[in-house]
């Protein structure tokens, strides 16, 4: 039989990539949402789904709609024209970023992270987001 449109796209490269890959093929194909806004109705359907899967308590259930939810927010992206990777490469670091100055912070009131309260850590956090 013939190959398929997705065939060609390695299933070895980082799942991130590998659906940004995949939705691009889809999308060059035709098999896309008009708007934005039908991409983000999509994406209120998939946060229902996980809703529902989490009082299912099932597992499996959770982890294909965890799945399905981080599908359609590479596909939001690929729409709007923002690189996935780039995006979550930018958060990661701004996330290591306010979490070291929370770190800073706990260790310069005397204490480890383990004894600090969520409160403390929360307003330094804040005050990293504040800063940066």
């Amino acid at each position: 039989s013939a190959a398929g449109l997705l065939d060609g796209i390695s299933a070895k490269q980082p799942a991130l990539a590998e659906a940004m890959h995949i939705s691009k093929k889809a999308a060059a194909a035709g098999f896309d949402w008009e708007t934005p806004e039908q991409v983000l109705e999509k994406l209120e359907e998939e946060l229902k789904e996980l809703a529902e899967a989490r009082r299912s308590g099932d597992l499996e259930k959770l982890e294909s709609e965890i799945g399905d939810l981080l599908f359609v927010v590479v596909n939001l992206a690929r729409f709007l024209k923002v690189d996935a990777e780039q995006a979550l490469r930018a958060t990661n670091a701004k996330f290591r970023r306010r979490f070291a100055h929370v770190e800073k912070g706990i260790e310069e009131r005397g204490k480890k992270l383990e004894e600090a309260s969520l409160e403390e850590m929360e307003a330094l956090w804040q005050e990293a987001k504040r800063s940066r």
